[in-house]
């Protein structure tokens, strides 16, 4: 099967939608800080993949923490991308609604409000500050309708807050309206200045007042209505009591972008119950494309919950020109380009499960996506690894390839193969410029030694087992594409995670350059030659060959033991290298799961190892168990950082029933589904239907499966049964079915075989 460009499914107009986004609680996860986080996310109020998002601001300007759900004072509403407090964020600029004295200061013009009045939907976000004023918000793509209204009694006024960098702002009173542009963030410098955020914003209401000011001295100038300047804003002030609406819309590419934006997105909105309806229309279409059936009230709001937070990423960098056709402003090299780009992903953390969902749900954005991934590269010289948005080289691998593999072995193929694979070799035999995951540290190393060495290059295990998986999505992509060049090269890279492997401790390990291991070898101990994680995490990390790490370890007896052993161990902490505690080891400990840390990446795929072990009824009963007790849908509903969408995704594929073990094959690996019933409605108009009998919280094992009515064995599904439609009949039950799926032909894919 092929997919190039898939026509927009009339599905939605034939079906009447479930009104699914009300399920869905924005505050899920935001109850977060430095030394803990339960998602580190915040109350999002956007559309699908939005270009921008709103929220509430709780903490300071240039805070990453931006709202925390226990902070009880809101300092301005803020237009944000951030996809990670750990990066901050870029191109922001609020507005704060003020009653009486005139108060410009972040500080000083904050307000109390309390939980009990606030709304946060997907759509739709509202509260009830203490002082008496309501802000409401409903967004669009590239823009938002915001409404505040004033006490009757106090003198009511809009500070436009130009956030901690450049900021130009132009006051037009005649219109009723600000036009400016917010130059803030980190990883645009390499533009010199030219990275701007246009904004248009239009009141319906005349100034009574208006002014500038600037929030690195908090001085005002009274009547001005032009200036350019780092933190630069504007105030306006308007009658008392009234009700006032405001459409804004911003731009990368120019001011008059920005305002065929507004036009186009709110032009015929007259008040915001307009952009509130259309908003909730748009949400309900996305999250109708799975619909879930018997389930608790709490399962619902946890799933599309996270279904809404996988909803949100990557997000769409391009605009839409009079004409309708897509161009953008390129944060790879700073011009104006034609077509699709998308951006605000760290690809190691959502190569692994966001991506292998969008490419079920959203395969012609997938397919554009994977298509700008080469675009980018052309622009820069590099292909991204963590885009905000431009490369910031974040984190380690160069799991671009992954989703470049992972697209045409499922049909998406809408690149040229030859382009990606010679990008990928750049990718691999250089270091770039900007951060670990910028082409590849110990690359040398990697391919004399077959493995970074330590302490030589920090991470080095880690770093080898990401290379080897990478080299291994390098392989298939040749292969697939039958180029005998990079097939030869990467062929035998793709098994370097084997001289890691150390059989005396039976752990991965830090190997120096000679050839020794690194001494005084503790598997609790946390950094080192790991990212984030120990070597009770990494020993994992082998997405492409778990047949050839059962053969290291020994038989599939000692793997379960070693998969059981992870649950079971002291949940003990050796701080290491970070000298002292950081937030995953404290969520580890809080998760109470001996050493399984799944609020980080690296260890999520491996309750599903099992399956290639000849136990799926493990993976079943482990999955189901991670699903209970460590996500809900409230403030604290994460067991660590979200990332983009990556930790969400791992639950909604999981509550369906299978999870991306190895992106780069066409195969999602069984676990156990949380519903009785789960329907998948396709793009392409198919429905692939889940129905798992007799289900509930004590039946979480499979006694038997059939597909499209035969009899069905194996302990994972292919990506085209799902995408060409069709129906998983599962018989759930309270005991293990100990002959089911153990046979050869019932396991996962494996390099070993």
């Amino acid at each position: 099967m092929s997919i190039l460009l898939v026509l927009p499914s009339i599905l939605f107009s034939q079906t009447k939608l479930k009104d699914l986004a009300d399920y869905v609680n924005t505050l899920q996860g935001t109850n977060s800080k430095y030394e803990l986080t339960r998602g580190n996310t915040y109350p999002t109020t956007a559309l699908p993949f939005g270009t921008n998002t709103w929220t509430p601001q709780t903490g300071k300007n240039g805070n990453g923490w931006k709202y925390q759900y226990f902070k009880d004072s809101i300092r301005g509403f803020q237009q944000a991308h951030q996809c990670s407090s750990w990066t901050n964020d870029y191109a922001v600029f609020s507005l704060m609604p003020v009653t009486g004295k005139l108060v410009t200061n972040e500080f000083e013009r904050a307000a109390k409000f309390s939980h009990k009045n606030e709304i946060a939907k997907p759509y739709y976000y509202k509260v009830l500050l203490d002082n008496g004023i309501i802000t409401e918000i409903s967004p669009t793509e590239r823009g938002a309708h915001l409404r505040f209204q004033f006490p009757k009694d106090q003198d009511a006024h809009i500070i436009l807050d130009g956030y901690t960098g450049l900021s130009e702002v132009n006051i037009d009173p005649k219109r009723q309206r600000i036009t400016g542009y917010v130059n803030n963030g980190d990883g645009m410098q390499r533009f010199d200045g030219k990275f701007r955020n246009y904004f248009v914003i239009q009141f319906d209401k005349s100034f009574t007042a208006y002014g500038i000011w600037d929030n690195t001295s908090n001085q005002k100038w009274d009547d001005k209505v032009f200036k350019h300047g780092k933190g630069i804003g504007s105030y306006i002030k308007f009658k008392k009591g009234q009700r006032v609406q405001v459409k804004i819309a911003s731009s990368y590419i120019s001011i008059e972008q920005a305002e065929l934006n507004l036009k186009s997105e709110l032009g015929n909105h007259k008040n915001l119950e307009k952009t509130k309806e259309e908003a909730k229309i748009a949400w309900n279409k996305q999250l109708n494309k799975i619909v879930v059936e018997g389930g608790t009230e709490e399962q619902f709001k946890t799933f599309y919950s996270c279904f809404f937070r996988a909803s949100l990423f990557s997000r769409k960098f391009y605009e839409l020109n009079e004409k309708g056709t897509p161009y953008y402003y390129s944060p790879y090299d700073g011009n104006i380009h034609e077509g699709y780009m998308y951006t605000d992903t760290g690809f190691w953390d959502t190569f692994r499960g966001q991506f292998p969902l969008n490419i079920l749900m959203e395969p012609t954005m997938h397919g554009r996506y994977v298509a700008s991934l080469l675009d980018a590269q052309e622009q820069c010289g590099w292909l991204p690894s963590w885009s905000f948005p431009s490369e910031g080289g974040s984190m380690i691998g160069n799991h671009a390839i992954s989703l470049l593999a992972d697209a045409w072995a499922k049909g998406v193929r809408t690149f040229d193969p030859q382009k990606a694979l010679d990008a990928y070799f750049h990718e691999v035999t250089n270091k770039g410029p900007w951060g670990p995951a910028n082409g590849r540290e110990g690359w040398k190393e990697y391919f004399t030694l077959g493995y970074v060495s330590y302490p030589k290059v920090r991470e080095a295990t880690a770093k080898t087992l990401e290379y080897a998986y990478d080299d291994f999505c390098g392989f298939v992509l040749a292969e697939m594409t039958d180029n005998k060049f990079y097939k030869r090269i990467f062929s035998n890279q793709m098994f370097n995670y084997k001289n890691v492997y150390d059989e005396k401790t039976g752990f991965m390990r830090g190997r120096q350059k000679n050839g020794d291991w690194s001494p005084d070898f503790d598997p609790y101990e946390w950094g080192g030659p790991f990212t984030e994680g120990n070597a009770w995490h990494y020993l994992w990390s082998v997405f492409q060959d778990p047949q050839g790490l059962i053969d290291l370890i020994g038989n599939e007896e000692g793997f379960n033991k070693k998969l059981d052993s992870v649950f079971t161990v002291p949940n003990t902490v050796n701080v290491g290298t970070y000298r002292g505690k950081i937030h995953e080891m404290t969520e580890m400990q809080m998760a109470n799961m001996g050493q399984y840390a799944h609020g980080n990446q690296p260890i999520q795929h491996m309750p599903y190892l099992y399956n290639y072990s000849g136990q799926p009824w493990s993976a079943q009963a482990k999955t189901r168990e991670i699903m209970e007790k460590l996500y809900n849908s409230s403030e604290n509903g994460y067991p660590g950082d979200e990332d983009q969408g990556q930790t969400s995704s791992w639950y909604v594929l999981s509550a369906m029933g299978f999870y991306s073990v190895c992106p780069g094959t066409d195969q999602y690996v069984m676990g156990s589904p949380i519903f009785q019933k789960a329907t998948i409605n396709l793009e392409n108009g198919e429905k692939f239907v889940i129905l798992a009998e007799n289900n509930n919280k004590n039946n979480v094992y499979i006694k038997s499966a059939t597909l499209n009515g035969e009899n069905y064995t194996r302990n994972y599904i292919r990506y085209g049964d799902i995408i060409n439609g069709g129906f998983l009949k599962l018989e759930m039950d309270r005991s293990p079915n100990f002959s089911r799926g153990i046979k050869k032909e019932d396991k996962p894919f494996s390099l070993t075989k």
